[in-house]
């Protein structure tokens, strides 16, 4: 502590309130309601998200037809809020919820679990494909192409309300956090906003656009699994446990972020390397031609 503290004196950081305002985490107020980056992060991110997926299923052999699109949007956005919220207190604070049940719809006050809306999602998705009777696996798919762009402007709110800030360090880059303390720390959201969003975007646009991988089902499914998991697994190194979940580091040497990212990667590498077995004659949902 002594040596950070002492560096921190001798090197000129950039202090977060200095750099993006002590009220940051606002946008805008419409009649005195404030309106949150991290809303419109959510709303970009879906927006953006549909609008590349319908230029996705434009491409023959799509497993879906735009009224499954607009139907998936309207369950994936309940999956979201309710997964991520759920999984939130589930995984990481469920001691403090247990004893303030009616503080969970307090969404305003932050606290949103990204493997509990993954699983909120494949749920619509099951949901969507069960009813329309259509492939579980091509449709997630579809749908793991366009989640990189809600990583990206998520870690970037992240990133502007000034929270899950990373480990104390004295690299040139670091940035002091006001909220946890005078140290200069990884700016980890920016991080995981390079790997989750723009790395994970190229591979999986690359492999859709450029390969036969989407007549594969499951491959780019378990691809965005693996890269997710791995990219999340890696920044959980410097990224800030989260103080409530520190027995779990104390423990067993690895953060509740990197646990849950286990499971995931293993399911995606099984779906990569089984894909090629379940390939089979695609018949487009929407368009006129088949692929083989």
């Amino acid at each position: 502590m002594f040596l950070f503290a002492t560096l921190t004196e001798a090197t000129q950081y950039v202090n977060f309130q200095d750099l993006m305002g002590e009220h940051s985490e606002v946008a805008f107020s419409v009649f005195g309601l404030p309106i949150r980056w991290y809303a419109l992060a959510y709303l970009a991110g879906i927006f953006l998200g549909y609008g590349y997926l319908l230029k996705l299923i434009a491409q023959p052999g799509a497993p879906m037809a735009r009224r499954h699109a607009d139907d998936m949007i309207f369950y994936a956005m309940l999956g979201i809020i309710l997964g991520g919220r759920l999984g939130y207190v589930l995984f990481y604070n469920f001691e403090f919820y247990s004893q303030k049940p009616l503080d969970i719809f307090r969404l305003w006050d932050g606290g949103m679990s990204l493997h509990g809306g993954v699983i909120g999602v494949l749920i619509a998705i099951w949901y969507v494909t069960r009813q329309e009777k259509l492939s579980f696996l091509r449709f997630c798919d579809y749908v793991a192409c366009v989640v990189p762009i809600g990583l990206f402007l998520g870690r970037l709110a992240n990133f502007v309300n000034g929270e899950l800030w990373g480990r104390a360090t004295t690299v040139p880059w670091a940035i002091i956090f006001p909220r946890a303390d005078a140290l200069p720390r990884h700016p980890s959201q920016l991080y995981e906003a390079g790997l989750e969003g723009i790395l994970m975007m190229a591979v999986l646009a690359f492999f859709f656009w450029r390969t036969d991988a989407r007549y594969k089902p499951g491959f780019l499914f378990g691809l965005a699994a693996i890269l997710y998991g791995f990219s999340r697994f890696l920044v959980e190194y410097v990224r800030e446990p989260d103080s409530q979940r520190q027995w779990v580091v104390d423990m067993t040497g690895l953060s509740m972020g990197q646990w849950l990212t286990v499971p995931m990667i293993l399911i995606g590498v099984w779906l990569v390397a089984t894909a090629k077995r379940r390939r089979q004659r695609v018949e487009p949902i929407a368009g006129t031609d088949s692929v083989a």
